[in-house]
């Protein structure tokens, strides 16, 4: 089956080919760096336009890497939440047109669900039950997956995405933005112990997360300390950004039993993360997991592998789906957003 992904939640239009859930015939990411970089972040209705602008030419640059015609498309897969709803709009339009005049069936995607599909569409060998921790600019949810479609949240961010803690540390030491690489690259030349940044506790003992204090107190450090290197803060901020995401996920595997843990989203490309998270991976006798760069941003072919797996489980949408801001990740058995029959 031969399945069209199409991801526009936030500011990369990407559209892919995905072939049986796993084989990525193409998958083309159109990116809005340079739209927002002045901004300091992605400003939505810049986003929108850009989207109505690049989603032709990117589906027409998918489509001929693939090797294919829009005719042998067999299904189309998007993102209808959870993200920016302007930006969202133009795949979800765009998907519909395509399903409509295809006549093919139209499935419509949770983007945290996409990320999780990342790394089953990279490595072959992952397969259900296995935990999984999504890091990205927008999210952070630390989960168990059961099987395909079935999941248990153990852990949210209750305020800020880690990722989006990344920017807007980035955004107060001035160094440009999208902040994540930034100050991964900047870190390495600090000392993480230079500054003891707080790490935020839930007073109920749970596994949800809490990145708002630390932006709070980084910025009040800055105006209070001017002597210290840019670098000390950033490796300082990033290591406990890192410990924070590293001891509630030690936290739900022991837990849950499980051995199997996948990481994804933007943030799961951070070098300090990825570092810790094998540290502990080797001491634990954990299988981990994380996907390439290039499938840890928003990308279509994660959307694409999502589909897949619904459409072969006779999951499908209709003609009234939409976008939708917020979206939890539910299971697809007991999916009922409007205008989705089960997605």
């Amino acid at each position: 089956m031969i399945v069209l992904g199409i991801e526009t939640s936030c500011d990369e239009t990407s559209v892919a080919v995905v072939r049986d859930g796993v084989d990525i015939l193409s998958n083309v990411v159109s990116s809005q760096v340079d739209l927002h970089e002045r901004f300091g972040g992605v400003v939505p209705e810049l986003a929108s336009r850009r989207h109505l602008e690049s989603i032709l030419p990117v589906l027409e640059e998918a489509l001929r890497d693939a090797g294919i015609k829009l005719g042998d498309v067999d299904g189309v897969a998007v993102t209808c939440g959870p993200g920016l709803v302007v930006a969202l709009l133009v795949g979800v339009a765009a998907a519909k047109a395509i399903s409509y005049i295809l006549g093919v069936p139209i499935v419509g995607v949770n983007h945290i669900e996409g990320h999780i599909y990342s790394n089953i569409l990279y490595h072959r060998e992952l397969s259900p039950p296995f935990m999984c921790l999504v890091v990205s600019g927008g999210h952070t949810v630390l989960c168990r997956v059961i099987d395909h479609g079935r999941y248990e949240i153990l852990g949210r961010t209750r305020d800020d995405a880690a990722g989006e803690a990344f920017d807007k540390v980035a955004k107060m030491l001035g160094l440009g933005y999208p902040g994540g690489p930034i100050i991964d690259m900047l870190a390495k030349n600090g000392n993480p112990k230079a500054v003891r940044f707080p790490k935020a506790r839930m007073k109920e003992g749970g596994l949800d997360f809490s990145f708002s204090g630390i932006k709070t107190a980084v910025l009040r450090f800055i105006s209070s300390s001017p002597g210290v290197s840019r670098e000390d803060i950033a490796a300082s901020f990033q290591e406990a950004v890192v410990q924070a995401l590293l001891q509630n996920t030690i936290s739900g595997m022991d837990m849950s039993g499980d051995r199997d843990l996948a990481v994804a989203g933007g943030v799961a490309a951070n070098s300090r993360l990825r570092e810790a998270l094998e540290d502990v991976a080797r001491r634990k006798g954990w299988r981990l997991f994380i996907p390439p760069p290039s499938l840890c941003t928003d990308n279509a072919a994660m959307i694409a592998a999502v589909g897949y797996h619904k459409l072969v489980r006779g999951k499908s949408s209709d003609i009234f789906l939409s976008a939708y801001p917020v979206l939890p990740l539910s299971n697809w058995d007991e999916s009922g957003e409007r205008g989705v029959r089960i997605p």
